[in-house]
């Protein structure tokens, strides 16, 4: 879908006027936020742009002191990332908060397990493992996420695999959209490669993601539109078939049109 037919649905997120204050810090200022349905929008900054204090405030880890966040239109303030989750976003963020000890199918309901039926789930509160495992099982297989077992402690698994189980657990209670903090961080690129596929599988079930990345490349490959934070704003809303990778780095960073042109004339070269 082209970045032009997205903007005419109405945003499934919206934010406005987003201010955040850290005593004489100001790590939003005001800033906007608009996703819309089906589309992966990248999000881009400097350190310090305010990138993972907005993220912080979609997924509910922090309230805004000031501005206003919708969700399909409705007004919305998250006082806790439970409550952003209640409401269908889910986050993968970039430390996984998996339990590495526990197999993989318990990490996909942890918080959330289903406990069998009668009276042995009523009162004695015993876990229905099976059903959790045949549950993971199907979820792993729609998103072609390949494992040994679920049986699989997620310790004994590789970077890109244990990627795999944070982003198989978002997409599996996900109603709304996914938020991904720097998902291929530290991976090599056998693994970053699978975990960009299984990004693009993951819209391909409709839902919208926001990805926050550094690496410049992987967010041109992606993303629908690209939102560019700087001084805890945004600054502009681009597009890959809009601005080559060299003129979004010179917006993120207040470039001058002669620094452009030169980063531009270097790039060609």
């Amino acid at each position: 879908m082209s970045a032009a037919a997205q903007t005419e649905q109405a945003p499934l997120l919206e934010a406005r006027g987003l201010v955040k204050r850290y005593g004489q810090v100001v790590a939003l200022n005001g800033t906007d936020f608009e996703l819309y349905p089906g589309e992966i929008l990248a999000i881009i900054g400097d350190n310090g742009a305010g990138k993972s204090t907005l993220i912080k405030a979609l997924s509910g880890a922090l309230q805004p002191d000031e501005g206003e966040m919708r969700l399909d239109g409705e007004r919305v303030h998250f006082r806790s990332p439970r409550d952003a989750r209640r409401a269908g976003i889910e986050t993968v963020y970039q430390d996984l908060a998996v339990a590495p000890s526990l197999d993989i199918a318990t990490n996909i309901f942890l918080g959330r397990e289903q406990r069998r039926k009668g009276p042995l789930g009523r009162f004695l509160r015993m876990l229905d493992k099976r059903a959790m495992r045949r549950a993971a099982v199907r979820h792993f297989d729609e998103l072609q996420i390949g494992v040994q077992s679920m049986a699989q402690a997620v310790e004994n698994l590789s970077g890109g695999q244990r990627q795999g189980v944070a982003v198989a657990r978002a997409a599996t209670w996900a109603s709304r959209l996914i938020i991904m903090d720097e998902p291929t961080a530290a991976l090599g690129v056998k693994e970053t490669r699978q975990v960009l596929d299984l990004i693009l599988r993951v819209r391909a079930r409709g839902l919208p993601v926001i990805l926050i990345s550094h690496d410049m490349p992987h967010v041109f490959e992606l993303a629908d539109r690209i939102h560019i934070m700087r001084l805890g704003r945004r600054v502009a809303v681009v597009t890959p078939h809009t601005h080559t990778m060299a003129e979004a780095v010179a917006i993120m960073t207040g470039a001058t049109p002669g620094e452009l042109e030169q980063a531009m004339t270097k790039e060609v070269e």
